[in-house]
Order: C-alpha cells, then structure tokens, then sequence
C-alpha cells in the first residue's frame, strides 16, 4: 500500500514513518518543508534515521504550497494520507500567529483539496489536546465543548477539525482527527518540556516551571502515540451505523435528510490519543532529576496565558473503536528518553 505521511521529519512524523516502512508492507513517501523552527539538524538526523528502509522515499516540500501539492497528490495516489506535519507550540503561537495561519489553515485546507482531488481510503490528521480550552473538565471527552479554545494554536486545531468534517460531508471523505496529548520521547522537539528540562538540569540553567509547576500534563510515550496513529489510519473505518450520534440516537434511526446528514457527518472521527495518567509538572522535573542524577534549579513563575492547567484524556471511545490502549509508563519512558537524550545530546 502507498501511505503519504507529511511532517516526515518532525516528532511524530518520523516515529509513524518509520513504524510503516519497517513493516516491509508499505510504499512511503515523507515530505517535510524543514522549517528552522528548532533545528534543521536534529529534522536532517531522524531522516537519516529512516534511510534504511527501501519503502520510505523523502521530498522536501511544504503543503502550503497548494499547486504542488495537489499535483503530488494527483501523482503519488496514495492509499492512505497521515498528515502530522502542522506549526507546533501554544506559546509561539501568541507571538507569531501568521505561521499558524499558512501551515495549519491554509496548509491543511491543501491536505483535503488534495485528498478531494486524489481521494485516500483514509485520511489522519494530527489535532491537540489544546482545543478542549477553558471550561473543560478532565478527562476530556471527545464531545465536551471545545468553542473556547485558550491559545490560537488551540483555534487553529479545532478549525482543522470543522474544516475535515465539512470535506467529509461534502466529498464522501473518510477523516480521522487525532487529539495529542503532551507527547514525549527519543527524538522528541527541543522546544518542548523534556528536552527543555533536561538540557536545563545538565548545563545547571533555571528550570522555568509556570503556575509554579502545578499543571497537570497526560504525558504519553512516542510508541504508544505512534500505535494509535497506525491503528486509526489503518483499522477498518466504523460504519456510520455503528456509531452514536449527538444526543444518542443512531443515525439509522433517523428519518431523511436528517439521517443523511448524521451519516456524512460521522465519516469525520475525532478520537483522543493520551495516556489517562496526569502528572505535576514538578513531579516530571523531579523525576528527571533523579534519572540524570542531579538537581535541577528551580524558577515558579506564574501561570502563562495559552496554557491549560491540567490535561487528562478520556479513552472510552478511541478503546472501544481501534482498541488503542496505552502501554508505556511514565517512569519507562522517560528512562528510554534520558537514554536518547544523552546519546543525542552528549550530555
């Protein structure tokens, strides 16, 4: 089968890349703009680390470019679209939110014209835990209110999901959108809290915690996240029918219009992908600390506007649907992390 998979150079782009291309089953093709970002190095290093596979091929290439990438979609006809490739970072977002709007809106609306043009059996598309915004109460359920979200970021990630099902109501697209959850891990981004903690603690700089590290994160491990993703992509979409529609009523028990309108609506699924374990943000410090055996310099600051106080993932319908069921401790993973960081890193 032919998997297009864009943000091949990113976090999770490259683990879900590899994870397809190991297989031996799978024709893949990865674009990434490698976009500075964070480093290009550290983008150049995990597509080196997919050269030896013989079904994984890379093209530099940004799918805001809607021209170009309608033509390789049109080209390449893929069996299957993830699209993990997106402008990451809630506190970025308040600072530079054009960036924002070319890859997650302009970009995005590329992804589905060209799925519309060159329709996949299944298109997936990486969301965040950051639509859920004020008012939600942990653990997050899929159909809890998500109109108020507290960073741009956050907006620009429920737009996708609108975006994905309008297209899947209008084109007959199946679409899968999949709610993150604080994802870390070997070859995680540097400007996320494992690497920014962990380089803090081993060069003896301030570890800046906000809301004096009391938020509350549902830190999921790389593999567990990448298990989902493959399952949501490939497992065999659910019938319309099979599914509960607002309010609980079956869409097959619906009469008319109304009954067609459920249906296409539900050709675009939202699933969470967390780990259901919430954390303090000091406690993970703490945790770090005794993995690299040495004390970190603490900065409490106050709470930063975007960010959310505790995160927390309900698993009842991704269970029930894909069988997703998270596997990595937090105590694992990070020991799998600090092993990577430090060979990456040499620190």
């Amino acid at each position: 089968m032919k998997v297009l998979v864009t943000g091949a150079a990113g976090f999770i782009g490259h683990q879900v890349a590899r994870r397809l291309a190991e297989t031996g089953q799978c024709e893949v093709l990865g674009i990434d703009n490698l976009s500075a970002y964070y480093d290009v190095g550290l983008k150049r290093a995990r597509l080196a680390d997919l050269e030896e596979f013989d079904g994984f091929r890379f093209l530099q290439s940004d799918f805001a470019d809607a021209d170009r990438f309608v033509a390789l979609m049109e080209h390449f006809k893929p069996d299957y679209v993830a699209h993990l490739g997106a402008q990451p970072g809630v506190r970025h977002s308040v600072e530079n939110p054009a960036a924002y709007v070319q890859s997650n809106l302009v970009g995005f609306a590329n992804v589905l014209e060209g799925c519309r043009r060159a329709p996949p059996k299944h298109l997936v598309y990486a969301s965040s835990s950051s639509v859920y915004g004020a008012g939600a109460k942990p653990p997050f359920r899929e159909e809890d209110d998500t109109s108020l979200p507290t960073s741009f970021y956050g907006a620009t990630k429920r737009s996708n999901e609108l975006m994905a099902q309008s297209y899947a109501g209008t084109h007959g697209l199946r679409i899968t959108g999949l709610r993150f959850f604080t994802v870390y891990g070997p070859w995680g981004r540097p400007d996320m809290a494992p690497t920014l903690f962990a380089r803090a603690i081993c060069e003896g700089q301030p570890v800046k915690l906000f809301n004096e590290g009391r938020n509350l994160r549902d830190f999921t491990y790389i593999d567990d996240i990448v298990d989902g993703v493959a399952r949501a992509l490939l497992y065999p979409f659910v019938s319309a029918h099979s599914w509960e529609a607002p309010g609980g009523a079956a869409p097959a028990e619906a009469g008319g219009d109304l009954q067609a309108g459920l249906r296409s609506a539900l050709q675009a699924r939202i699933f969470n992908l967390g780990h259901h374990r919430p954390v303090e943000t000091l406690l993970f410090v703490r945790m770090l600390e005794n993995l690299l055996g040495r004390t970190a310099k603490l900065e409490l600051l106050p709470p930063q506007p975007g960010d959310m106080i505790e995160t927390c993932a309900d698993l009842t319908r991704v269970q029930a649907a894909i069988h997703y069921k998270p596997c990595v401790p937090l105590e694992e993973g990070l020991v799998r992390f600090i092993d990577w960081f430090r060979g990456y890193y040499r620190l």
